[in-house]
């Protein structure tokens, strides 16, 4: 399957639109069952263990993190673990609520929301992160952009996560059925263009800076997911 990108609907709904409300509704369900926090946190802990994490709070940024309520998800397991983070939520949209941010605050998390292009806050300056992830979102760019995105990342972290649709028969197959669970009309719609969009084998590896500062990992997560990490030596 070749890789094809397509408009998304969410994309440029209004936030405050019914249909756009579903489909956040539906994509939390979704990366329940997909199981991304997991995948994640799995990827994370293993990634971070060799580092003093647990001496200072975490410097995190999600690209594309829409209502926050994911990185909410991996934040409860993390700090399980005794993580404490300062975390950065970045999307074009300022979609956090208050409930999401006492959740955090909660956990003694501190979470900074930003509504700014991907591309713009990239290029401003901004202290190192111990990591940035990104959650089905690196998808909804060609390859060209997608080069750049992780070029200008990769001078910001010491690990980059990225967990997004695997482009495969079955995913595809799977991803017309998600009326069958109550997914509205946008989220079907999407779920179809995101898997024709999604990343298989090493691509995300070949768009990554080419030197010898980083370890790369990527392969299958779970049945319909895509995993990929960078993680810079030393």
């Amino acid at each position: 399957m070749c890789r094809i990108l397509e408009p998304e609907l969410l994309d440029d709904l209004p936030s405050v639109d019914r249909r756009a409300i579903g489909s956040r509704s539906d994509l939390r369900r979704l990366n329940f069952i997909m199981g991304h926090a997991g995948i994640l946190s799995r990827a994370s802990r293993r990634q971070l263990a060799e580092t003093s994490f647990r001496s200072r709070p975490l410097r995190l940024v999600e690209l594309g993190a829409g209502d926050g309520t994911f990185l909410l998800r991996l934040a409860r397991r993390l700090a399980a673990l005794g993580v404490r983070a300062e975390a950065t939520l970045l999307d074009r949209q300022n979609l956090v609520a208050a409930e999401t941010c006492r959740a955090f605050t909660a956990l003694k998390w501190s979470v900074e929301s930003v509504a700014k292009d991907v591309f713009a806050w990239l290029d401003q300056p901004f202290p190192a992160s111990d990591m940035v992830f990104a959650n089905l979102f690196l998808h909804h760019f060609p390859d060209q952009s997608l080069r750049t995105l992780l070029r200008r990342a990769a001078v910001r972290t010491n690990l980059f996560i990225a967990c997004e649709p695997r482009r495969s028969p079955l995913a595809l197959k799977v991803s017309r059925w998600l009326g069958l669970i109550g997914c509205n009309e946008v989220t079907r719609h999407d779920a179809v263009v995101s898997v024709r969009a999604g990343f298989a084998g090493q691509e995300l590896s070949a768009l990554w800076p080419a030197d010898n500062q980083w370890q790369l990992n990527e392969q299958r997560a779970g049945v319909f997911s895509h995993c990929f990490i960078a993680k810079r030596n030393g």
